[in-house]
């Protein structure tokens, strides 16, 4: 009795803590993910607040989280804007490559990183928050603008990337050679590959499976799905994550609007928990001596987004002012850079840990802080306009 007691208790702070940093984070108009990083520096063992009770519960808690961020990031987009995104903007999506994740490896082996741990911090460094991205492009009201078709399709491409990167970032973290990592990408390859073809083929009879006039049902037939998906994606090496993204994908867009609608809050409450376990792994003499370096490489990679954000809304014909808000806007990182780095620490990777911390929070907080401004800069009407 004393242990539900202490987990009532503990959770009760936690959710108070969680909801105060988020409606902070909200008056402040920033993302509330670095909030939530932050606050894992307070919890744990030996901190401020511990939460030894309630640990166990945020854990699995945390990868329900991460699950649910991937799910509801699927549901974005069809197999067919999949495909579309893949024709109009392939040399996009190898610019940004070249111009982060390349540079992220370099920078990775110069901090004297093994190699394993530099190719997560390329990924950390490579993709930016779709997230974010999206929820700030709306609230700035710029989802009709015409460079914004151009970001989403870079966040498009880095997402099918992640797809093919994980499982081979999976296996090269637990030891595993290059014959097993090519087995993990060809089987994430060719699951994203039969999902798309049952996406197209037969969305309709997935939204007459998953419709009902309840949202209970709806929501537990979604997650239900998801679960199993990325636990069979987990179990045979492809990842869970990836594994919720490819579910996302294959509901119809027709059904697409109501699941979002319905699951978000779930996907809000376990994210929470995912990035405040994630702040718990990390502690804050850690973070602090590798400052300095974090600073450098956000400011070179926000640079490098920038270039990545001009390239492709040139190929929409759009000009100097355009380019430089999509350049702008995908310089943020958030969620997948904190799974990535959340894979390297769990194979033993810890060094990678303080690092993406400290990468996420400055980014995730400067990412649309340098937005707004050049939003504003680009339009200086828009200050006249209500919000």
């Amino acid at each position: 009795m004393q242990h539900l007691s202490l987990l009532l208790i503990e959770l009760g702070i936690l959710f108070a803590v969680l909801s105060g940093l988020g409606l902070l984070a909200h008056r402040l108009g920033l993302s509330p993910i670095p909030f939530y990083l932050l606050s894992g520096l307070l919890f744990g063992e030996g901190r401020l607040l511990p939460v030894n009770a309630a640990g166990p519960f945020v854990e699995a808690g945390a990868e329900i989280g991460v699950i649910l961020l991937l799910l509801l990031l699927g549901l974005e987009f069809s197999a067919t804007e999949l495909m579309h995104s893949l024709q109009r903007h392939r040399s996009s999506g190898l610019v940004d490559f070249l111009l982060n994740a390349v540079p992220g490896f370099l920078f990775g082996l110069l901090l004297g990183l093994p190699w394993q741990a530099a190719l997560a911090l390329s990924g950390v460094i490579w993709v930016s928050s779709s997230g974010i991205i999206a929820r700030l492009l709306d609230d700035l009201g710029r989802l009709g603008n015409r460079e914004t078709p151009a970001v989403l399709s870079v966040l498009v491409l880095e997402d099918i990337a992640m797809a093919l990167y994980l499982p081979m970032l999976v296996v090269f973290l637990s030891g595993g050679g290059a014959w097993q990592a090519a087995g993990g990408v060809a089987l994430a390859l060719g699951a994203v590959s039969l999902i798309m073809a049952a996406a197209h083929k037969a969305g309709h009879r997935v939204g007459r499976l998953l419709s009902h006039p309840q949202d209970e049902q709806v929501m537990l037939r979604l997650l239900g799905i998801a679960l199993v998906v990325a636990g069979i994606a987990e179990g045979v090496g492809a990842g869970a994550a990836v594994g919720s993204f490819l579910v996302g994908i294959a509901i119809p867009q027709s059904f697409a609007d109501r699941a979002r609608q319905i699951l978000s809050p779930l996907r809000d409450l376990f994210a929470a928990f995912f990035f405040l376990t994630f702040g718990l792994s990390l502690s804050l003499a850690d973070v602090l001596p590798i400052l300095p370096a974090v600073l450098l490489l956000a400011v070179v990679t926000t640079a490098t987004k920038l270039g990545s954000g001009w390239y492709a809304a040139g190929k929409e014909g759009v000009h100097l002012r355009g380019r430089l808000r999509a350049g702008a806007a995908l310089t943020t990182r958030g969620e997948f850079s904190v799974i990535i780095a959340g894979l390297a620490v769990a194979a033993g990777y810890t060094e990678v840990g303080p690092f993406a911390a400290a990468y996420v929070l400055i980014l995730a907080v400067a990412g649309p802080l340098l937005t707004r401004f050049i939003d504003s800069w680009t339009d200086p009407n828009r200050r006249k306009r209500p919000h």
